[in-house]
């Protein structure tokens, strides 16, 4: 083949390719034009569609918005359910089911707290309004229901009730008060015939009503009512406490009445404060403490607030008889009663200090500790005017048969009731007199007794003739006095040891 021939197979296949090329490029234009169009329609489509997008968008959240409005007024439409169901409860009163009412109370307390939070509500506030006024009428009927079940159940209680819970040991015998024994006119020592035993409050309150007025309680003082509670149950149990004590025989007395009043009467008066005294005390303050606890539970700003007032004026009648006694004039027949009144007081004090141990009860706490520490002082003082009365006591009737004088017998007796009384004297000097040494107090003022009546005995038997006599009566009277001082300062030394 030659050349010509080879360049003319070249320049077809060149042509060739030429006209390929111009037919794709016609192509390409035609498919961009065709692609281009496409874009016009779309654009045109989507310009055409967007009031649908957006009618569609506001539409959904219409939709949205009516599901929440009614869930809201679901919402609603229930508390006003609620309400009509609690204000049907409320309005029948909580006699017939006081555990529904007081759940309506609180479901009444959540509507109305319900509405308060939502003020954007068109009539939040009349229902507000509506609620909060049926609120205040429920809790007006709870005070009622509260007064009524705490003034039904609080009764006074009967003497033989109290003596009955208390143990045999320390329940008075029949009669015992101002009981007297045969040697010089004075009462048993009450700690030769009585033991410390176990006391059981009784109950003031029957045990299931105690829930029903702590519940109500709770709900008044969660509705701010905590004064009307507090006067209501205040007034109530104080004047059921003093009634009690009436019924028991306590009395007020004062100065000018122990000063008038028969020796014997105010002896067994007295002895009937001691057995008060610890009733009141043991029992009855015991059981309002332990009632006041229970309805009060929770409430610690009024629980003993309201303690201390309802035992005030009862606790303050027993001391200001133990004040009377202990401001009136002294007389030697009067110490042993003293000493029984600061015994009383002495046993008392750790319930004293446990029941009245509030800050609220600081007064009577302390007007009680104060009264035992005045009863120690008058009976000391008295302890001592007794060797002054017998060195002063002016008798001169002789006693010419033998036997052992008046004087004599009185002193002696004196001395052994002092006998009964050691362990208290020794705790009441030992008290108010520190820093004694091994010869105590009361062994140096007992020697002065009998001093004073060593002293004394010259007068009380000058009647008598002759001094064989004179000298047989001073050995009789010598030797019981001895006798009976002797016994009593060993056993005391014997103790101390």
């Amino acid at each position: 083949m030659g050349v010509p021939q080879a360049m003319e197979i070249l320049r077809e296949r060149a042509e060739s390719i030429r006209e390929s090329l111009h037919k794709s490029q016609t192509i390409t234009d035609s498919m961009v034009a065709i692609l281009g169009s496409f874009d016009h329609r779309l654009s045109a489509l989507e310009t055409a569609m967007r009031p649908t997008q957006i009618r569609t968008h506001s539409i959904r959240r219409a939709h949205e918005n009516i599901d929440k409005t009614l869930k809201a007024a679901e919402v609603i439409l229930g508390q006003f359910d609620l309400s009509r169901k609690a204000e049907a409860k409320i309005l029948r009163g909580p006699h017939e089911d006081l555990e529904s009412y007081l759940e309506a109370i609180d479901q009444l307390r959540s509507t109305a707290n319900f509405f308060k939070s939502n003020k954007s509500f068109k009539s939040s506030d009349g229902v507000l309004n509506h609620a909060n006024n049926l609120l205040a009428k429920a809790i007006s009927k709870l005070e009622d229901e509260f007064r009524q079940i705490l003034t039904n159940h609080s009764k006074p209680i009967e003497p033989d009730r109290l003596i009955d819970c208390l143990p045999n040991s320390l329940r008075p015998s029949s009669g015992s008060s101002g009981n007297q024994s045969e040697a010089g006119g004075k009462p048993e020592h009450p700690s030769k015939t009585l033991d410390v035993g176990v006391c059981k409050p009784p109950a003031l309150i029957p045990p299931r009503v105690l829930p029903l007025l702590h519940d109500l309680a709770q709900e008044m003082v969660q509705a701010g009512h905590q004064q009307q509670l507090f006067r209501t149950y205040r007034d109530t149990r104080a004047s059921v406490l003093e009634h009690s004590l009436r019924k028991l025989g306590v009395e007020k007395l004062s100065k000018d009445d122990a000063q008038r009043m028969q020796w014997e009467v105010l002896e067994a008066k007295i002895g009937n404060w001691i057995h008060y005294m610890r009733i009141a005390v043991k029992l009855l303050f015991a059981g309002e403490k332990k009632i006041c606890d229970q309805v009060f539970d929770g409430v610690d700003s009024l629980r003993d607030q309201i303690f201390a007032e309802v035992t005030a004026n009862s606790m303050a009648l027993l001391l200001s008889f133990g004040e009377a006694i202990a401001k009136s004039k002294r007389s030697p027949e009067k110490l042993f009663v003293l000493l029984d009144m600061y015994e009383i007081l002495r046993e008392l004090q750790p319930e004293i200090t446990d029941l009245f141990g509030s800050k609220a009860c600081i007064e009577m706490r302390e007007y009680a500790f104060s009264l035992t520490k005045r009863l120690a002082q008058t009976a000391q003082e008295t302890f001592g005017d007794f060797e002054e009365a017998v060195e002063k006591d002016a008798t001169k009737t002789a006693v010419l048969d033998g036997t052992v004088h008046p004087l004599t017998s009185y002193v002696i007796n004196y001395v052994k009731f002092l006998f009964d009384y050691q362990s208290t004297l020794r705790q009441l000097f030992q008290e108010f007199n520190e820093g004694q040494k091994r010869r105590t107090y009361l062994e140096m003022t007992g020697c002065r007794y009998i001093g004073g009546l060593y002293n004394n005995m010259p007068i009380s038997i000058r009647g008598f003739r002759g001094q064989r006599f004179c000298s047989a009566s001073q050995f009789r009277v010598h030797q019981e006095v001895l006798v009976v001082w002797e016994v009593m300062v060993a056993v005391e030394f014997q103790e101390q040891w």
